[in-house]
């Protein structure tokens, strides 16, 4: 692979994803109440047209599930008899199939009845990426998008020691942000091209708060120099090679909240131009809610055991495809497992230094 060249970026399958992200779905849940507004302020669509939404980044739809019966509970409270579809929208090898049989109440625990069975509702998945339009021209009412936007289009060059932008050099941080920018622009145009008169997305994007705090760098430890000392460990006990160490760069860029805002800032830009104005723009921190709980019942060893699954879901490909795939898939795998296996030996030892707190920019966009 080389430097220009996308990672594979997925989450980890077969349900692992949304049953070991909590904080990611607390997330969800904390700006339902911002959906479900947003919706009140949308001008009434013409008899015969379908309120049309979609999941941008949706992974395996687990964590959005709640959000989502909000959401069509808050269109049918005033349309009753209005058809409404969901599109969720990843990479081709997401794992579509959980999802659609978590739509389905095929999976999971919830007691109510499955989001399928609604009348006049009709659920889609699409499997293109958000850096492309996803549904035609003037068709989108609402669109929402959850801790997934900071996946780059593609890695403008390799960090030669860390594994995230947070810790890489000036120079390379740099061209990661002028890459995150351009991405940034990129997106919200193709959302402008969907999204009707009127229509309005909900995002919530990783950042760097205007404390400095990101994911997995409130207190304590952070999160993305642990991966990076475990990963260089490897390479010293010549486990790895030193370009599978580089490898392990993660396709990904945090922005800040000005970051965020420059292009509704200037009216000349391209997505002014387009009809898309900034209506609201927070930030916001949520607890790590494995280590809220290990404040509580202080058993450190079920603290690491609970705690690593969260970060493995969504990181494991990146250290899983750094490796020479030469290599038998039996000692990648190895890799891997013992990769992880030492993060969790390294929080068992230091509880009170671990914690994934989500650090996340909320806007709530209008097309104009």
């Amino acid at each position: 692979m080389s430097a220009a060249d996308g990672q594979k970026i997925a989450m980890r399958g077969a349900g692992y994803y949304s049953a070991n992200t909590v904080g990611a779905k607390y997330v969800i849940d904390k700006v339902a109440d911002l959906v479900v507004e947003a919706v009140a302020k949308m001008p009434r669509l013409a008899d015969g047209q379908p309120f049309a939404i979609a999941d941008f980044g949706a992974a395996d739809g687990g964590t959005s599930m709640d959000m989502m019966r909000r959401l069509v509970g808050a269109v049918r409270k005033t349309e009753p008899d209005r058809a409404i579809s969901i599109t969720y929208t990843d990479l081709p090898h997401n794992d579509f199939s959980t999802l659609f049989r978590l739509s389905q109440g095929l999976l999971g625990t919830s007691t109510e009845a499955p989001l399928a069975e609604t009348p006049s509702l009709y659920i889609f998945g699409s499997g293109t990426s958000f850096y492309r339009q996803i549904v035609p021209d003037n068709s989108l009412s609402f669109g929402f998008s959850a801790t997934a936007m900071h996946w780059i289009s593609k890695r403008p060059c390799m960090i030669a020691d860390h594994v995230q932008a947070v810790g890489a050099s000036n120079a390379e941080r740099e061209q990661f942000r002028a890459q995150a920018l351009r991405d940034w622009e990129t997106i919200l145009l193709a959302r402008a091209h969907e999204l009707r008169s009127g229509g309005r997305l909900a995002l919530a994007n990783f950042c760097i708060d205007e404390e400095g705090r990101y994911l997995g760098h409130t207190t304590g430890a952070d999160m993305f120099d642990c991966f990076a000392r475990h990963w260089r460990d490897l390479l010293r006990a010549g486990r790895i090679s030193e370009t599978e160490y580089v490898n392990a760069t993660f396709q990904q860029f945090y922005k800040t909240p000005d970051e965020f805002a420059a292009p509704f800032r200037d009216p000349a830009s391209p997505v002014s131009q387009a009809g898309l104005k900034l209506e609201t723009m927070f930030t916001m921190v949520t607890p790590c809610p494995y280590a809220e709980a290990f404040r509580t019942h202080r058993n450190a060893p079920d603290f690491a055991r609970a705690y690593v699954p969260t970060l493995r879901s969504w990181s494991e490909t990146v250290f899983a495809n750094a490796l020479d795939p030469a290599r038998p898939a039996s000692e990648r795998s190895a890799i891997i497992d013992d990769f992880y296996n030492t993060y969790e030996a390294d929080v068992a030892r230091t509880p009170e230094d671990h914690r994934m707190d989500y650090v996340h920019c909320v806007t709530e966009i209008v097309k104009s």
